[in-house]
């Protein structure tokens, strides 16, 4: 029998999207920190555990001699509704493949790969269930069969689910992992589970696959932050969920009571946290159950930091598309429960929330609260030319009506063994692939660009933007949270850096921005032509006449909402 005590053990994070979970960094999923729980819990000393991202195994290879020479590598990965990710490149079939080959000895995969991987990481695709040539796959949970796995001498497992005792002493016990994390403390942000499963059943879902709802209680929830806290994690998402104003309730209803559990004792045990946010709110709930979901969003206001954002998943604004596809809310449906999320927490920090939604000159400078993100899915079944009008109609609406929102995401589906798109598979995204990339087109120049800057009209300041990458000479970084805006600087600045932001304009779903405030006394050429109303010649006359005492000597513009005027000593 293996002594557990004696094991070394490799976890590789191949990162995760699902439709409730996500873990592309800056983010982190809660399978890769539940498995390093459950390996303590099991007896496995916690250095003994190592964790690696994909993207670290990519960028140093004799990181990989920690695989080859593990007793036990651990693998959690799968991309179920894949997307554009920018911290991080989820791993590909082949790289999870070398992964098993590498492991001299056992080795486990686990996460929604188990559902089934296709030839890439890519909407439009059909999906199958592969081993990849691990030696086990963990048909259910990977963090039970983990724990199951080193209980068993590394012999063997029977698949199943872990309860919420087994989840709250394994979030405790696995917080540690995320200090070995390349963005920890910085710059990395946990995901957190409220709850799993849906009691709907749409097509394309994978989430059914783990049955009814089933909740954790407040007290698990906020055991973990702490937690998460004591090693230096600033940043949350109550991302884990397909409902999150359904939390503590009977899977559909809200309960306001449970959600002011949840949000206060998150509080309570990070004082300093710097992020709070979520992802999935269904647009049914709020409009079967209008004064309890007001009540909810009003508690998830008061709580949270500026910039959420509730995703719902409206998928379609065709009701033929509805109604093949089991969809649970009608286009109009949504419209009320985007007008409802508006009303109670559109309002930005400083500002009264009564006066919500707000844009405008008149609107304080900040991102509102929690405004809603609308997803909508292509390929499904029924999908026709008219779907696509009827989507952009839907959009138009609600710019029309003067309403924001946060984000539009665009997908085709992806066909998983198991739902009922397996049947239908990826053809109808396939035949309609021109029309998508058109329709995608139309939808960022006539809605996201428009939308954009009414959320964040020149003079926004986004605080603690996380320099990325350099590309044509820019800077380019994002805040931490859901679905943060993507923030083009002027220069090459310091990687790695964090910086506040005064948005100048707009693209399709990113800003360019300056340095906040800008000392115009300092400050670049194009630097200074990215404020509003300066071109190069307005610039270049401030470079020639400074220094100046204060912004309101500069006739050319009114910087005031961008600017300073610092005089050396």
């Amino acid at each position: 029998m293996t002594d557990p005590a004696t094991l070394e053990v490799t976890i590789v994070d191949g990162y995760v999207d699902e439709p409730a979970h996500f873990g592309v960094p800056p983010y982190i999923s809660t399978y890769p920190r539940y498995v390093a729980g459950a390996l303590v819990d099991a007896g496995v000393p916690r250095d003994h555990v190592t964790y690696y991202t994909i993207d670290a195994l990519r960028e140093e290879n004799a990181r990989w001699r920690d695989v080859a020479d593990a007793d036990l590598t651990v693998y959690v990965g799968g991309m179920t509704v894949p997307g554009n990710y920018v911290g991080g490149t989820p791993a590909e079939p082949d790289e999870v493949r070398k992964i098993a080959w590498t492991a001299d000895g056992t080795s486990i995969m686990g996460g929604p790969i188990r559902f089934g991987v296709g030839e890439e990481n890519a909407g439009a695709s059909e999906t199958e269930r592969d081993d990849l040539d691990f030696d086990f796959v963990a048909g259910a949970d990977i963090e039970a069969a983990v724990f199951d796995l080193v209980e068993n001498g590394l012999e063997g497992f029977e698949p199943r689910y872990r309860g919420v005792p087994e989840e709250t002493r394994w979030a405790r016990k696995g917080a540690f992992v995320v200090e070995q994390h390349p963005n920890h403390p910085e710059y990395l942000l946990a995901e957190l589970e409220t709850s799993r499963g849906c009691p709907y059943r749409c097509s394309f879902c994978t989430e059914p696959m783990y049955g009814d709802p089933d909740f954790r209680p407040p007290e698990s929830v906020v055991d973990e932050v702490d937690a998460l806290s004591e090693h230096g994690v600033r940043h949350f998402r109550l991302g884990r969920q397909a409902d999150i104003l359904a939390y503590g309730g009977d899977g559909e209803k809200p309960n306001p009571d449970a959600l002011r559990s949840l949000y206060r004792g998150i509080r309570e045990v990070a004082p300093d946290l710097e992020t709070l946010h979520l992802d999935n709110m269904n647009p049914i709930t709020v409009v079967k159950w209008p004064e309890k979901a007001r009540e909810g969003i009003r508690i998830i206001a008061e709580h949270n930091t500026p910039g959420d954002t509730a995703a719902f998943g409206l998928e379609s604004a065709d009701p033929q598309v509805q109604s093949d596809n089991n969809l649970n809310v009608t286009a109009e449906e949504c419209l009320e429960a985007v007008r409802i999320v508006n009303e109670e927490a559109g309002w930005r920090p400083g500002e009264d929330p009564a006066h919500a939604p707000t844009f405008g000159d008149e609107a304080a400078p900040r991102l509102p609260k929690l405004l809603p993100g609308i997803n909508l899915v292509h390929g499904l079944k029924g999908e026709r030319r008219e779907t696509f009008e009827h989507n952009k109609r839907f959009l138009q609406r609600v710019y029309d009506e003067g309403l924001l929102l946060r984000r539009v995401n665009i997908r085709q589906v992806m066909a998983f063994e198991g739902t009922e798109m397996a049947d239908t598979g990826a053809e109808i995204a396939a035949d309609h692939k021109q029309l998508f990339k058109q329709y995608k087109r139309e939808v960022r120049e006539e809605i996201d660009n428009p939308m954009l800057q009414r959320l964040a009209p020149p003079g926004t300041i986004l605080e603690d933007v996380h320099l990325e990458y350099h590309q044509d000479g820019k800077t380019f970084g994002r805040q931490l949270g859901t679905y943060p805006l993507l923030v083009a600087v002027p220069g090459e600045r310091e990687l790695g850096a964090t910086i506040d932001v005064a948005v100048t304009d707009h693209g399709y779903r990113s800003v360019t921005g300056v340095p906040y405030p800008l000392d115009v006394n300092s400050a670049s050429m194009d630097e200074l032509q990215a404020l509003p109303e300066l071109g190069r010649q307005r610039a270049g006359n401030i470079v020639v006449d400074r220094p100046y005492d204060s912004v309101e000597e500069i006739a050319a513009a009114d910087l005031s909402k961008f600017a300073v005027a610092e005089r050396a000593e």
